[in-house]
């Protein structure tokens, strides 16, 4: 299957840029980010909590087949509808620190939009590792499900 969400991870540096371009309005695609029963849905997580304001938070939590919890929480920093989220992200017990992401939100067409993703870790080492995790293939999946969920509920 084809990765449609392409991720730019230039050498020697700690941040990473993700880009989607979706066959979705603006509109619906930043509300897949701001509604929580929506992220529930693409993410396969549930929402403990989701403060769409500067200065909110927000709190998830997946089960694994196991049966473990595992929580992401962040601060949200700025929040202007339609355009760009900038929060942290942290996953609970595990060896990656805190990290910074700016979501923009761009019009491309009144029926297609793009996500552009600049995120930053606390290090190059920090980056690295994360990205010989099955990242890139979870990220993709998870925009294929923003697309899928929307398309069919347009």
């Amino acid at each position: 299957m084809e990765r449609k969400t392409k991720i730019d991870a230039e050498e020697g540096k700690q941040e990473l840029r993700i880009t989607r371009e979706f066959d979705l309005p603006l509109a619906l695609l930043f509300k897949a980010y701001e509604e929580a029963e929506m992220v529930e849905q693409w993410m396969g997580t549930k929402v403990v909590k989701l403060e769409n304001r500067k200065h909110g938070s927000y709190q998830f939590e997946t089960t694994d087949p196991k049966g473990n919890k595992h929580g992401f929480n962040g601060t949200i920093h700025e929040f202007v509808p339609n355009h760009k989220i900038t929060r942290t992200f942290e996953m609970e017990n595990t060896p990656f620190p805190v990290q910074l992401e700016y979501l923009e939100f761009e019009s491309l067409t009144p029926d297609t939009s793009k996500l552009i993703m600049h995120v930053v870790y606390q290090s190059v080492a920090v980056r690295d590792q994360l990205l010989r995790l099955p990242f890139a293939q979870g990220i993709n999946m998870a925009h294929n499900r923003i697309q899928e969920m929307l398309t069919q509920s347009k």
